[in-house]
């Protein structure tokens, strides 16, 4: 068992190194991209009050993010949480998901070569799907292809 545990960690540490290789990511940008978007975020008027209302330490938030960051951006494992449980109880709707990835696209185009921000986004833009999704699920509406979750409302699609 520890020879497969040494295998998995040895290859989760190359693909992590080739992907440093390929977009020049690294724990430094990852620290400014998270520091800058949230920045963006507790400033901002539609996103910041759901944050502002539940997060009391901002520090330690911060840095589970880099870790979330980490894990998503380089593949390194170092985030164990469990994101969707989070974020099922939020107000939430397309809306937000859409002013966040706004944000975020903004902070990776303007924090990070372009290489780095497009391998951000790209996740970024799969993560706000999948939350999408599962809190409309968790609201008990079914979305079909290219339907949004707002709240109050019918399924939307859009033009």
């Amino acid at each position: 068992m520890e020879r497969n545990d040494a295998d998995a960690a040895a290859r989760r540490a190359a693909a992590s190194q080739a992907i440093r290789d390929a977009t020049g990511i690294d724990e430094a940008m990852i620290n400014r991209l998270v520091e800058g978007f949230y920045a963006r975020v507790r400033d901002d008027g539609l996103i910041g009050p759901v944050f502002a209302e539940r997060i009391d330490d901002w520090g330690s938030h911060l840095a589970q993010m880099k870790l979330f960051w980490s894990s998503v951006a380089l593949s390194s494992g170092a985030y164990q949480g469990r994101p969707m449980m989070k974020h099922l109880p939020l107000p939430v709707d397309a809306r937000h998901f859409d002013r966040w990835l706004e944000l975020f696209r903004e902070t990776a185009r303007d924090l990070c070569p372009p290489v780095a921000a497009g391998h951000f986004i790209e996740r970024a833009e799969r993560i706000a799907q999948s939350l999408e999704l599962g809190i409309a699920n968790a609201n008990g509406v079914l979305l079909g292809v290219g339907e949004r979750f707002v709240r109050g409302t019918e399924a939307w699609r859009p033009d």
